[in-house]
């Protein structure tokens, strides 16, 4: 049976099922999922076909949060003979709308599934001339459709596809970004996702020019102050904690010491960034004080999720933004990820205008 295979977080298949349940149907789009705990998928059956190509359609993969990738899965393989898994997985592909232009070999994000990265580097080459030779794969041809082939443990796969300008651009939805040497911490590479995932290139061009200037509240040690030094953003970094050397160095840190729920900028700042660990709807009430209050234009924070009804409470935080900035005669977009480089978290990100 056909179904939408959907990547998240191992630990978080309930969250990820919850949230496209609720998304399905409002998009009146009846089904039911599948779950497995720790498996790092979630599979949502429709009643047809043509019910799961509609919702993958029209429901923008952007405003799905706790998915990571995600595509139709025609078929789940089982069984594949050792000595040949390419006939089976071509096979399956019967049902595809029209040739696609890519194919991206993935696992899931699990240690089981990283033990068959090995296995999708063997298969590539064959499968793409076969694929190709089929008329399943066409590179050259300009196809709205991507290839998807998910292995699993002893010897199974899905194996479908996914509109590419309605899925995320990386297989199993992860940039592949890597730390610099000199980053105060990994967290730096959050930030980095979160322009990744939620700015176009031009949008990047537009919010984030050299010269603007940000506040990172709960800067220490500096992670995300130095993304946006990267970008020749002046930085005031707010924390009681020590701000690395080398930030305050540049000439684009001043270092405030202080409390980051407490701390307002003289001036309209262009972002506010914050990492503070707290409770989410103190966090979310902290970046709705800042942009309703016209102390920022553009926000990115972390929303630190509790071990009990986390899909729920994310949807508290995001509705409690969306309202403050309403009642403050603002129009706002929100785009909302559970990203690969968060853990217990989702990243939210804020950008307002007035009415008019």
């Amino acid at each position: 049976m056909p179904a939408l295979f959907l990547y998240c977080r191992t630990g978080f298949e309930a969250e990820c099922a919850a949230e496209i349940q609720s998304l399905a149907q409002h998009h009146d789009v009846s089904g039911y999922c599948q779950t497995t705990s720790q498996s790092g998928y979630v599979l949502f059956h429709a009643t047809d076909l043509a019910s799961l190509q509609f919702l993958h359609a029209n429901l923008p993969f952007a405003e799905v949060i706790f998915a990571r990738q995600w595509f139709i899965a025609l078929a789940q393989l089982k069984d594949m003979p050792v000595t040949d898994r390419i006939t089976p997985l071509l096979a399956a592909l019967h049902a595809l709308p029209s040739a696609a232009n890519e194919v991206f070999f993935e696992t899931p994000d699990t240690n089981e599934g990283k033990e068959l990265a090995a296995l999708c580097r063997s298969i590539a080459t064959p499968f793409t001339k076969q694929a190709t030779a089929n008329g399943i794969l066409k590179a050259t041809q300009l196809s709205p459709y991507r290839l998807h082939l998910c292995f699993l443990p002893g010897a199974q796969a899905f194996a479908g596809y996914a509109l590419s300008n309605n899925s995320a651009p990386w297989p199993m939805g992860i940039p592949r970004l890597k730390a610099s040497r000199d980053a105060p911490s990994r967290s730096a590479l959050k930030l980095e996702e979160a322009w990744l995932r939620f700015l176009t290139p031009q949008e990047q061009a537009l919010s984030l020019q050299p010269g603007m200037r940000a506040v990172d509240l709960g800067a220490a040690p500096g992670g995300w102050t130095a993304e946006l030094v990267k970008r020749h953003i002046h930085v005031i970094a707010v924390d009681n904690g020590n701000i690395d050397p080398k930030l305050l160095e540049s000439g684009l840190v001043e270092h405030v010491r202080g409390d980051g729920f407490r701390y307002r900028p003289k001036k309209t700042v262009d972002w506010m960034v914050c990492d503070i660990v707290e409770q989410p709807i103190r966090i979310a009430e902290l970046a709705a004080l800042w942009l309703s209050g016209d102390l920022c234009r553009f926000c990115i924070f972390n929303l630190k999720l509790p071990m009990k009804k986390r899909y729920h409470e994310v949807q508290r935080c995001l509705d409690r933004v969306r309202e403050s900035l309403v009642q403050s005669g603002l129009e706002c977009q929100i785009r909302a990820k559970q990203l690969y480089h968060d853990r217990e978290e989702v990243t939210v990100y804020v950008s307002t205008r007035s009415h008019g």
